[in-house]
């Protein structure tokens, strides 16, 4: 096989491997996540569902990677505390710009993650493996904060009253998919009036008074 052949053959695999996500998540979406099976997502990606099977090996890796790449907004293997945008908001000198920042790759992230985050977690209260699934991500979105509110702490103090423990908790509540879905969705906020309702929110709960 040549190289173009070869560069051929990825470039169909790695696009084959994209419509059968695709159609995945639309069924997850429309039908639920466990009224959806492989054969029916396989039909929807055009492809035969050995294909589908021998790609993902589940049903559950296949929205495992699906939830993976939504996280990310690309398919490179780099894990999110590397990522440039968090690495910048971890060494922004400015409180405020952190939060700022924070904030805006939140809403970034969501837009993305928000419809694969309600499959999961409708889909958690049924499935253990699906449950297993969100807790990571969960625990994942923990551990991202902690870095942050770490690094906004050796910036200067946080509010008077409030730790970087409490710090985390405030953080993750207002940053939570929750929030996001229920303000955007069912109050019909625009993602942008999200992002600077929580930066606000963020900097008013964790930094000092600009008049103290």
């Amino acid at each position: 096989m040549n190289p173009g052949q070869a560069t051929r053959r990825v470039d169909k695999a790695r696009a084959n491997r994209y419509r059968m996500r695709a159609a995945a998540l639309g069924l997850f979406t429309e039908r639920g996540y466990a009224a959806t099976s492989m054969q029916a997502v396989a039909a929807a990606a055009g492809m035969a569902v050995q294909t589908l099977y021998f790609t993902f090996g589940t049903k559950r890796a296949l929205l495992s990677e699906i939830l993976d790449i939504a996280v990310a907004g690309d398919e490179e293997p780099v894990p999110t505390l590397e990522r440039p945008g968090v690495l910048a908001a971890i060494d922004d000198p400015d409180p405020e710009h952190q939060l700022r920042a924070q904030a805006r790759l939140a809403r970034e992230i969501y837009e993305r993650v928000a419809p694969v985050l309600q499959v999961v977690s409708s889909a958690a209260s049924a499935d253990p493996e699906i449950a297993e699934l969100w807790e990571t991500n969960n625990a994942q979105r923990a551990t991202v904060m902690e870095r942050l509110i770490t690094a906004l702490a050796a910036k200067g103090p946080l509010r008077e009253g409030v730790d970087p423990a409490m710090a985390i908790d405030i953080a993750l509540a207002l940053q939570s998919p929750e929030m996001y879905h229920y303000l955007t969705k069912r109050r019909g906020w625009s993602p942008s009036r999200w992002e600077h309702w929580t930066a606000d929110a963020l900097i008013s709960q964790l930094l000092p008074s600009r008049e103290g």
